[in-house]
């Protein structure tokens, strides 16, 4: 009997299935059609096209993009004479100087992976980072010989050090190594090919935390993410052809957001900082034409406070990319006023710099000043490079309703996720769950799809572009003798964004003053952890002890609202 016209049909449609797409098989990738990415492929190109190009400026220092390229080989193979083999850590601890930008190709161009640290870093965190990355070389600037020295003296087997003595750093500080960075590079081979990149999910750099409750993790990028979010802010922002673009923003922080290979994608000109300061901003602007930089709320917050002496006009509009506490109304405006055009950018260490951007609506332009700045004040909406973005339920991944009310955690996933955290499988794992990255941030959704911060899990404090743990300096508090209870939150603040208020309950009997408590943490802590304000009396808690931090919240902003009237 023969089948039904209906099965017959359906046996014809699954057999078009099984072949669909067959014709196709034998196309794969090959070498001619297939290269592994990497941002280090960025500096060749631009070098071959534009030698002559002026690459990086540093005081009286001027290298052309030929000259740059010749320096990476020499610090890649430098580097490998000293035993360096792909797949080792090469640290730096270093300012916005050309050593650090060289590292950001010359390590990878070996096969090794850049740890740049902190500088802000107290030593037993420096030694925590050497050790736990297991760094062979630390090229460090004798500006943080104090930091560094305590800090070798702590490892069992300190990594062999190659110290760069700036011409324009004065101050003091001591060389720790056995070779200064001049004479390191100049052994190296001009010539030298450096190895290819075998695997684009390779390490290519380890970034840190800053810690919570313990040590910070080490935080591990690929060539991939990288060269694909260094295209990202081409395309985000946007990032002209020959961009002037200064260093304000820390190479330590996120890999500089992984704007050295962005500017050198775009065969742009680094000209470095060492010092964040109004004094040098205005006049470097307008010398070099400075056309792009990036920084914490706290460096607008600078330029617009500058004295009038300080104070220089330009010709062209200089775009400013900031992340962190939004930029207050007042402090847009009078960055507007002084010839700048700032960008709202959110991200995290985890997502190689900004995954999220606040782009602007034509309409947005012909709004009052004060709409408008609520408008650019949120996070925004994904990265071009990035493949997910949502504000949903942390338990459920179910997306919050897009009411601009409902709060759920802010999730990513793509190709500018991290690799992992370096030796803690159990976190990489709890930070993916689900196929999202957890960062941690809750927010909102507004009916526009543009989605802004309302708090931050774990009590992290965003001060000045840097992470505070309030656990981390609660428990430098409760080390004090005279504290009984602690409890550590935001306060507002104009200059950086926010900063840490200790709010403490003294011990019957025993007395101690908000000086004497602040220098005691800052022997606890790195400086800018310890708390910049602190609040004595009973601090507020539950019917089971559990202190009312909701409500110490609510006085640390009414304090500082007092403050600022």
């Amino acid at each position: 009997m023969a089948k039904p016209k209906a099965v017959q049909r359906s046996g014809a449609a699954r057999k078009a299935t099984r072949t669909a797409g067959k014709i196709f098989a034998g196309l794969r990738p090959s070498r001619a059609n297939f290269e592994p990415l990497t941002p280090i492929s960025f500096l060749p190109r631009t070098a071959a096209i534009h030698p002559d190009r002026l690459a990086v400026v540093h005081g009286t220092q001027c290298f052309t993009y030929r000259q740059l390229e010749g320096r990476v080989r020499r610090l890649a193979s430098a580097l490998a004479r000293h035993g360096v083999r792909p797949g080792d850590t090469v640290s730096a601890m270093l300012p916005n100087v050309p050593a650090m930008l060289e590292a950001h190709f010359g390590v990878p161009m070996l096969g090794a992976v850049l740890n740049a640290i902190n500088t802000r870093l107290d030593p037993a965190t420096v030694a925590y980072i050497l050790e736990h990355g297991e760094a062979k070389v630390l090229i460090t600037d004798r500006e943080y010989a104090a930091q560094v020295g305590p800090a070798l003296a702590r490892l069992k087997r300190p990594p062999q050090v190659v110290d760069v003595d700036d011409p324009l750093y004065t101050g003091p500080g001591e060389r720790l190594g056995q070779i200064e960075y001049e004479d390191f590079i100049a052994s190296g081979d001009p010539t030298f090919a450096g190895r290819p990149v075998a695997d684009e999910s390779g390490p290519i750099a380890l970034n840190y935390t800053s810690g919570t409750t313990g040590n910070p993790k080490g935080v591990v990028y690929h060539h991939r993410g990288t060269f694909l979010e260094a295209v990202g802010n081409t395309m985000a922002w946007p990032l002209p052809p020959k961009p002037v673009y200064l260093w304000t923003l820390p190479m330590f922080h996120c890999n500089g957001w992984c704007f050295p290979w962005s500017v050198t994608a775009m065969g742009g000109t680094h000209v470095c900082l060492r010092r964040v300061d109004p004094a040098l901003i205005f006049p470097m602007i307008a010398e070099h034409g400075v056309t792009h930089m990036c920084g914490a709320p706290t460096v607008l917050s600078m330029l617009v406070s500058a004295p009038a002496e300080q104070r220089r006009r330009f010709d062209h509009i200089v775009d400013i990319q900031t992340g962190g506490s939004p930029p207050p109304a007042k402090v847009i405006k009078g960055m507007e006023e002084l010839g700048f055009r700032v960008t709202h950018i959110y991200g995290m260490t985890e997502l190689l710099g900004p995954s999220t951007l606040c782009v602007p609506q034509d309409h947005w332009a012909g709004l009052p000043l004060e709409e408008r700045a609520t408008y650019n004040a949120r996070q925004g909406v994904r990265y071009p490079v990035v493949e997910g973005q949502m504000v949903a339920d942390p338990k459920t991944l179910e997306p919050v309703a897009p009411d601009g009310a409902t709060v759920g955690e802010i999730m990513v996933r793509g190709n500018t996720v991290m690799l992992g955290y370096l030796k803690q499988p159990k976190a990489t794992a709890e930070a993916f769950r689900g196929g999202w990255m957890h960062t941690g941030d809750l927010a909102v959704e507004h009916p526009d799809g543009y989605i802004e911060i309302k708090d931050r899990a774990k009590d992290i404090i965003i001060s000045g572009g840097e992470n505070i743990s309030s656990v981390e300096v609660e428990i430098a508090l409760y080390k004090h003798p005279a504290v009984a209870l602690a409890a550590v939150v935001a306060r507002p603040d104009e200059k950086w964004g926010e900063t840490p208020c200790a709010f403490v309950q003294l011990k019957p009997g025993i007395d101690a003053s908000a000086d004497e408590i602040i220098a005691f943490c800052r022997d606890q802590l790195a400086h800018y952890k310890a708390p910049k304000s602190v609040v004595f009396g009973p601090l507020p808690t539950t019917a089971t002890g559990k202190i009312q931090k909701f409500v110490l919240r609510e006085r640390a902003r009414a304090g500082a609202r007092s403050v600022n009237v």
